[in-house]
């Protein structure tokens, strides 16, 4: 009998995936709201009856594909009715339909149906599979995951590849993160999960997330589909299948990765008998991988060939392969870890010659080791033993047919396990890891200690060319920022109202620095500041919303002209050089060259800019492309644009390209602007090679900075190495900054490094070295081999008042002194025996890396060890 009713028609109604599958598995009947009715009823002309007959198929009858199977036949007809009452149908069809989807026939056929067109049969079939499964591909996610983690807990597998955190940078996907945090959830507090590396259990977070990912992209077309009506549907068919595409591949490397481990569990399954008659009735019942691969290929071929309807269905076939054999791997996995009791049935079985029930358990097996669970998966495992046992008794012979038969998805007792099994991991929420926001990072210790050792290195040489450190607001008047950017300004973090200011977040560490040189009346300031910035970006690989930046600047007129630019440059050089990130090269162009540029090549003045923009990307682009863009959307003649080619292809070293520049005749000679930028430019490369850096330097006039306040000299450094990370730091000129303040004009030039990007080098080439980061700068491990703390607090004290870096353990287990030790890289141990040190009173000294052993007098060991340290 039904158990519920599924209303259509009605003014406010919606047809849902969940309520197609109910009527499906004839769970609900079908209802027509009398509105509905009413309306049909007044736009029908004539009144004739429709009946169900074993005609054959023409143009205007309802037939039913042959190909569907009863379930699919229901859906079908069910979204037929819905779209029939979406288009205002004569009443006599849609009433006929729903008669006959609630009497539950064996099959379909209708006659004189004049006013059902074959698009709607067509469309109608494909949404009604689709409908099924993007229910059933949602609860097949749920209940993978939970599969799957009863197998980490079957084969003792290493779980961290759970371990994902959704830094918000767009390296991880949402999905994946999400299947991860949910196995947590089931497996916390598991003693069962262990450190075997097993390949399908490291995959779960992508593939399971893959099919989460898929099965909401067909919920949310579903959604859409479902209700619009098929003659307003055009392009359903190809919308609905290429969202259905992607999910077939995911529910076949799910179906792969599902046997793998079912296939392992078996093999983990203790006692023979049992081992013996649970993989013989699996390898007569569970679908193979062969099976799973011709499934998927079939539906290819059928979508390839336009088949709509039959590659939905071969989805479905293939989605019920994949849901037995995720049942299969939940039953082996439960086989693993309930093998005590079942070996019992076995036994029992043996001895009294019949098929025996598990009565209470034994004395001997109450004191067996119980296998500790997931508080999660403990529950669930609850759950299946609630089903499976009849009176607290387990009937061997019928238990896998049992939990098989169980693990059915059209039957309700199933549904609501799948619901107790969501309030199991919904109820853990608490137990969560809160998600933090997009394009932010935290930094753990080992990557603390790479960026702490980085800071100290840019600090250093920094403060060895006289510079002072500032710091400023992490926010600043909205009209302190606004207009300094050009359209970059959009990107700028803006704060709610507080107390009558309004105030964003800073974008970059200049704009604050020229406010401050110009709020105090500043004339000359060489400074630096590393500290944090923020940017209202879509974050990418690389790319963040919150991060930090390290500027050095130089403020006032110097006595030397081209100085300061010479400093910065030769800086970055320092920087780059001694943070050994690998091979870089610093790209160097001038803004009043760029100007001349544009002028030679007719460029208006007021496109400079904008121009100059277009040419920035040349790093990432081909000239074909920028020259699109600055004819099609910029304005350009196609002449200007090949003039400007003939330009921007120039690169080299300075200063042959330099001289190539500013000899007698040349384009750039002519310039006022561009002559001048030359001169300037010649001063700077001979410093440099004065200075032994111009090797470091590349001349290239394609590099156009974006910013608009920059008004001279231009660089930006490129990491040439194995990591692609783009730029690594930027800077140039800007000499009406600080006077856009109101004070006076006071000329600067800095350089800021993007830092995010030097630590991901310097984070790969760590681990392409496979080297070992040492996370803290403890020198000693005071070692308390027993439960004494206040002798641990004596002895680690005397080291910290004698300036030792030290830390200490109490525990009574030796290998978890050495295990600590070991995994915070500390050099030396003091092993202290309670006992030993109360009678003879002496410790022993453990240098790790040379194995050594020195004993030692209570009294001395602190002598003793500093000698050591510090030699």
């Amino acid at each position: 009998m039904a158990e519920a009713s599924v209303t259509l028609g009605a003014k406010a109604s919606s047809l849902s995936s969940s309520a197609v599958c109910a009527v499906a598995a004839a769970l609900s009947q079908v209802r027509i709201d009398s509105t509905a009715l009413d309306r049909l009823s007044s736009s029908s002309s004539k009144k004739t009856t429709t009946t169900i007959t074993t005609s054959s198929s023409s143009n205007h009858s309802i037939t039913v594909p042959e190909f569907l199977t009863l379930e699919e036949s229901r859906a079908f007809l069910l979204v037929l009715l819905n779209s029939l009452l979406i288009s205002n149908a004569p009443s006599r069809i849609p009433l006929a339909l729903a008669e006959t989807l609630n009497s539950n026939p064996s099959n379909f056929r209708f006659d004189d149906s004049d006013l059902v067109t074959e698009d709607e049969l067509t469309c109608s079939t494909l949404l009604g599979i689709s409908a099924i499964l993007d229910h059933h591909s949602a609860a097949l996610s749920a209940f993978a995951d939970v599969a799957a983690a009863f197998s980490c807990e079957a084969l003792k597998a290493d779980v961290a590849a759970f371990n994902l955190m959704d830094s918000g940078d767009g390296h991880n996907s949402k999905e994946e993160v999400s299947v991860a945090a949910d196995l947590r959830v089931l497996l916390n507090g598991s003693k069962s999960v262990g450190k075997e590396k097993v390949r399908s259990v490291a995959r779960v977070p992508k593939v399971h997330g893959s099919v989460r990912e898929h099965a909401k992209a067909v919920h949310s077309r579903m959604r859409v589909e479902l209700n619009s009506g098929v003659k307003s549907a055009a392009g359903s068919e190809e919308a609905v299948c290429t969202v259905l595409l992607p999910l077939a591949a995911a529910l076949r490397e799910l179906g792969e990765c599902s046997l793998a481990r079912a296939k392992s569990n078996l093999e983990g399954i203790g006692g023979e008998d049992l081992k013996l008659g649970v993989g013989e009735i699996f390898g007569n019942e569970c679908p193979v991988e062969d099976g799973l691969s011709s499934g998927f290929s079939k539906a290819v071929n059928l979508f390839l060939g336009k088949e709509y309807g039959k590659f939905a269905h071969e989805v479905f076939v293939l989605l019920g392969l994949v849901w037995k054999v995720v049942a299969w791997e939940a039953v082996t996995a439960v086989a693993v870890l309930e093998a005590a009791e079942l070996n019992e049935v076995i036994k029992g079985a043996k001895e009294n010659g019949e098929n025996p029930k598990v009565e209470e358990k034994s004395k001997a097996e109450k004191k067996k080791k119980k296998v500790v669970l997931g508080k999660g998966t403990g529950s669930i495992l609850a759950l299946f033993k609630e089903r499976l046992q009849s009176h607290g008794k387990i009937a061997l012979g019928t238990w896998v047919a049992d939990f098989l038969s169980f693990l059915d998805l059209a039957k309700p007792e199933f549904n609501d396990f799948l619901l107790k099994v969501k309030d199991v991991v919904e109820s853990n929420e608490s137990r969560r890891l809160p998600k933090i926001p997009k394009g932010t990072r935290d930094f753990a210790k080992e990557q603390m200690t790479i960026r702490k050792k980085a800071f100290s290195i840019i600090e250093e040489v920094f403060e060895r060319h006289g510079a002072t450190a500032l710091d400023t607001p992490v926010f600043e008047l909205r009209e302190t920022l606004m207009g300094k950017y050009g359209e970059d300004s959009k990107l700028i973090y803006d704060l709610a109202d507080q107390g009558g200011e309004l105030l964003s977040l800073r974008y970059d560490l200049t704009v604050p620095f020229a406010r401050f040189v110009a709020m105090n009346g500043l004339t000359s300031l060489k400074r630096y500041q590393i500290a944090k910035v923020y940017r209202r970006d879509n974050p990418s690989k690389g790319r963040y919303r919150e991060f930090y930046q390290c500027d050095f600047d130089i403020a006032g007129t110097p006595p030397e002209k081209m100085g300061p630019d010479f400093e910065v440059v030769r800086i970055l050089t320092e920087l780059l050089d001694e943070l050994d990130i690998g091979e870089y090269e610093i790209k160097l162009n001038h803004r009043k060259l760029l100007d001349g540029m544009m002028q030679i090549c007719g460029v208006p003045p007021e496109k400079f800019r904008t121009i100059c923009s277009s040419i920035d990307k040349l790093d990432k682009q081909s000239f074909q492309q920028i020259k699109k863009e600055m004819v099609e959307e910029k304005g350009l003649t196609a002449e200007t644009a090949d003039r400007i080619e003939t330009f921007v292809k120039e690169k080299g070293s300075p200063l042959a390209l330099l001289s190539k520049f500013i000899h007698e005749g040349s384009d750039f000679s002519k310039n006022e602007g561009a002559s001048e930028a030359l001169k300037e430019l010649e001063i700077l490369f001979i410093a440099l090679e004065k200075s032994k850096r111009i090797d470091k330097v590349v001349f290239d006039l394609s590099l156009a900075r974006g910013l608009d306040y920059y008004t001279g000299v231009i660089f930006e450094a490129v990491f040439k190495g194995g990591t692609q990370v783009g730029s690594i730091a930027a800077g140039g000129r800007y000499d009406n900054l600080i006077g856009m303040f109101g004070s006076k004009t006071v000329p600067a030039v800095g350089v800021s490094l993007g830092i995010e990007r030097v630590f991901a080098i310097m984070e790969q080439q760590q681990k392409d070295q496979n080297q070992m980061v040492r996370p803290t700068k403890t020198e000693v491990l005071v070692s308390i081999l027993g439960n004494d703390l206040t002798l641990a607090a004596e002895l680690a004290g005397e080291l910290w008042d004698a300036g030792v870096k030290a830390e200490f353990l109490v525990h009574k287990r030796r290998t978890k002194h050495f295990e600590y030790a070991k995994e915070s890289r500390i050099p030396w141990m003091v092993l202290v025996y309670e006992q030993e040190v109360k009678e003879e009173g002496v410790v022993q000294l453990k240098d790790l890396e040379a194995n050594i052993d020195i004993k030692t007098h209570r009294t001395q060991f602190v002598e003793e060890l500093r000698k050591r340290l510090y030699p």
